[in-house]
């Protein structure tokens, strides 16, 4: 090891609240962005479940519609017929679906409510823990955590697009921290409806070996006044609609979490240099440049945040596991992009936090330190 880091380690380990005071402040400001990160990256996850576990390869809507959150779409029946007829198409499902509250008892959520044909290849619930995952006339399947929560089971009735329905599934996965999925009757859907005869979106299956881009494109030429697009680009348009909508909050925590950041490192690395200022005029006195003092004060910086992002790390991960263990429906993910901007944040915090005691170091006068017999 250096000398420089050996000075710069000693100079932080001689005052153990210091240290931790100000591994502590780094590890807060990281752990904060990097836990919204999680939290942003999982719920943009989460609201594509349905798009992602549905199994269309295709998703075809109303022209102009390029995603699934805060949208209506509405295609002619006739529109399922004419996708069938395009070639690549091995086989499609239509679908019904709107953004209601559904009702038990005195428990209300908002859930993405799917009409489903009474046989549907593709587009009902993946993952049935209890009951049936065919929904009939008069029934419906929701997600368990909310017939946790309202405390009701199979056979019980909900509210849901303005009439009851009873209860014949519960599913696992198809909820998030701002709604959930539900599957009805397509015939109750349209009777809702007023019976008309139309689609919200038609889910396509490609044949073996074709590109869902390809057969995508073939669509939109050959039926009019559709929008077409393969699942991984409908699922990155919901994903970029929902960075859309919370970046400004992101944006601003981070920052929140930076500046808190930057103040304890200074302020510590700053208080550790001035603790030290006789050591320093001594060195000076023995014929150190200030260069070499500026390497000692910029390794303490790095230090404290280096053990402060290695920290950070340790209590994000703890809390992507503990998490999606409380019932909260919310589930986080950190991805190496989020790693990469979070180590760029602390090299910066590093970089800012050595400036001032920088200036403490170069404007040192050896005899004056050693005259007054102190440190301060």
């Amino acid at each position: 090891m250096s000398a420089t880091l050996l000075l710069a380690r000693r100079n932080l380990g001689r005052n153990r609240c210091r240290l931790v005071a100000s591994v502590g402040g780094v590890a807060l400001a990281l752990t904060l962005t990097l836990a919204l990160d999680a939290i942003y990256a999982g719920v943009a996850n989460q609201l594509t479940t349905y798009i992602d576990r549905a199994g269309a390869d295709v998703w075809v809507a109303q022209a102009g519609v390029r995603n699934l959150h805060m949208v209506a779409s509405w295609l002619a029946d006739s529109v399922t017929d004419e996708v069938r007829a395009v070639p690549g198409v091995a086989g499609v499902t239509s679908i019904l679906y709107s953004t209601d509250t559904i009702a038990a008892r005195d428990e209300r959520a908002v859930a993405y409510v799917i009409g489903l044909p009474a046989d549907p290849s593709i587009g009902g619930p993946w993952n049935v823990v209890e009951g049936s995952d065919r929904v009939a006339r008069g029934e419906i399947t929701i997600d368990r955590g909310f017939a946790r929560k309202a405390g009701v089971s199979i056979g019980d009735s909900v509210t849901v697009l303005g009439g009851e329905a009873r209860i014949v599934g519960l599913s696992e996965g198809t909820a998030n921290l701002l709604n959930s999925v539900a599957f009805v009757s397509f015939d109750d859907f349209r009777a809702t409806r007023g019976g008309a005869p139309v689609v919200s979106f038609v889910l396509v299956r490609v044949v073996p070996d074709a590109s869902p881009e390809a057969v995508a494109a073939a669509i939109e030429r050959q039926v009019p006044s559709v929008t077409a697009q393969s699942r991984a680009d409908f699922s990155a348009q919901e994903r970029r609609f929902v960075m859309d909508m919370s970046a400004d909050v992101i944006s601003i925590m981070n920052v929140i979490g930076f500046v808190v950041g930057l103040a304890v490192v200074a302020l510590t690395v700053y208080v550790a240099t001035l603790a030290r200022r006789r050591e320093y005029g001594v060195l000076k006195a023995l014929g150190a440049r200030n260069t070499a003092l500026y390497r000692v004060v910029s390794a303490q910086a790095a230090l404290s945040v280096a053990l402060g992002f290695l920290v950070a790390l340790a209590v994000t991960g703890v809390i992507v596991l503990v998490v999606p263990r409380t019932g909260l429906g919310l589930e986080l993910s950190i991805s190496a992009a989020s790693l990469a901007k979070v180590g760029l944040f602390a090299i910066v915090i590093a970089a800012l936090a050595a400036i001032l005691p920088v200036r403490q170091v170069s404007s040192l006068d050896p005899a004056v330190v050693f005259r007054r017999g102190t440190a301060i």
